[in-house]
């Protein structure tokens, strides 16, 4: 087992040898080599700096295959082809990407990087979201395409630590804002010192800091980094999410990226996603409706057909689907239209900048998933020749004519089983694999007693 080449010709933000030579001066001394689970969260181990040089370099480091199978709290569930007490629980190996190297300016002394999953044998584990994003590419390099990505993350910001957040069952918990600081400098200054750091040490770690910018729930933010290519971005988000927890402990304040943590607005995670000809020129820019390309208004078309399917994809928890209100800046109407906020798909950009806003998922989301459902929607356009419907103008939520995005998480379950370009895309252990994922959400659910429960009925009844 050797180590991936450098991302697929990506340049890594910390080289072999400068990780070496850093080593070598004890300026490193520790390699977290991490993987994305189901969830679209880090996973791994920390290795002493010379053994991951001497020995995890250049073989791997196995890790048990219960990662890609177990619920957010790390229980081990039924239901999973690959990994089961009846499989004995093995092992798959993590075979590190060089091209994700780079330091971890919030942690003294380390360095980090992503491992694609493979199994002892050799063969992929298709279930990975790394590994399924990367065959979605690969299905959009067949038509000399490949796609570009930002992520718009949205959080909230508490000044009580996660510890206390726990200890009060996440109630009664102090927001850093105190009031809706959309766009407000004033309001944004109070926290300003934790948002430049993570801005700052995001940009020592590879990332390309854009800008920071209030929201509208209290002591809601948004720290935007510059697009990329499809698998780096998705790597670059999962880097900043769990970096940006671990500054906010670091400073005894806690961040959520739950979709709707609260009544007020929802966290968001605008996907901007454009594609490219070989020559590196957009694929979307035409002379057609709205500046669009035939390649363009099929990939448009595409995306609205496929996210009825794929919206498991895109809003995989329970929560996720508590952000979809009318008038609150998640959609609810599969409509396209340019710079509309009310529509699901948003056309954004200028000449070679042009590009469509994805606005369903929300902060929760499994970027390596969300983005390969747009691959997926935008190679079924292509493939199937699909009609572009005529843009929207005005408010989408008004439209009563419009389809809509699966309203629960059970009706995005029904719709990913049963959806033959789910399967011809993804495959049939995908299929299965995600939609166990979304059984056990559900389940555990349907089970728990909720607070609102117990207010409306605990005396009343």
């Amino acid at each position: 087992m050797t180590a991936s080449a450098a991302g697929g010709g990506r340049a890594p933000a910390l080289s072999l040898e400068a990780l070496r030579v850093a080593v070598d001066g004890g300026e490193i001394d520790t390699v977290v080599l991490a993987l994305t689970d189901m969830q679209g969260r880090l996973q791994g181990k920390r290795f002493h700096a010379p053994y991951f040089l001497a020995e995890v370099l250049g073989h791997g480091s196995e890790g048990c295959d219960y990662l890609l199978a177990v619920d957010v709290e790390m229980n081990t569930v039924d239901g999973y082809a690959m990994s089961s007490w009846e499989r004995g629980y093995g092992d798959f190996a993590m075979v590190p990407d060089l091209g994700t190297l780079r330091r971890v300016p919030w942690q003294p002394g380390t360095a980090m990087l992503l491992a694609d999953l493979r199994w002892l044998d050799g063969g992929d584990v298709v279930a990975s979201p790394r590994q399924i994003l990367r065959r979605q590419l690969d299905r959009l390099a067949g038509h000399g395409l490949t796609a570009y990505a930002g992520t718009e993350l949205e959080f909230v910001l508490y000044r009580d630590s996660y510890e206390d957040a726990w200890r009060r069952g996440y109630r009664e918990l102090t927001p850093a804002n105190l009031y809706n600081v959309d766009y407000s400098l004033l309001g944004t200054a109070r926290v300003e010192p934790l948002l430049r750091r993570i801005r700052t040490e995001m940009a020592g770690a590879g990332l390309v800091p854009e800008s920071a910018k209030g929201e509208c729930n209290l002591g809601q933010h948004e720290i935007a980094f510059r697009y990329a290519d499809a698998l780096t971005c998705a790597d670059n988000h999962v880097i900043y999410k769990n970096g940006a927890k671990e500054i906010a402990a670091q400073e005894g304040m806690s961040i959520t990226f739950m979709a709707k943590p609260n009544e007020r607005e929802g966290n968001s995670c605008h996907i901007h996603f454009s594609l490219r000809t070989a020559n590196g020129r957009s694929a979307m820019l035409g002379n057609g409706p709205a500046r669009l390309s035939s390649v363009g208004q099929r990939v448009l078309a595409g995306l609205l057909a496929t996210i009825p399917d794929l919206g498991l994809l895109m809003a995989p928890n329970v929560n996720s689907y508590k952000r979809y209100q009318p008038g609150s800046f998640a959609p609810t109407a599969l409509r396209w239209g340019t710079d509309n906020r009310t529509c699901a798909l948003r056309l954004v950009g200028q000449g070679q900048g042009m590009r469509v806003e994805n606005r369903l998922p929300g902060a929760d989301v499994n970027p390596y998933l969300a983005i390969a459902a747009l691959v997926a929607g935008a190679v079924h356009g292509i493939e199937a020749g699909l009609d572009l419907e005529p843009e929207f103008a005005g408010n989408a939520y008004a439209d009563g004519s419009a389809p809509r995005a699966p309203a629960t998480l059970r009706d995005a379950l029904d719709r990913w089983t049963a959806s033959p370009v789910a399967r011809d895309a993804f495959g049939d252990e995908v299929v299965a694999h995600y939609a166990n994922q979304a059984r056990v959400e559900l389940a555990a659910f349907d089970a728990a007693v909720t607070d609102w429960e117990l207010r409306r009925g605990f005396e009343r009844l």
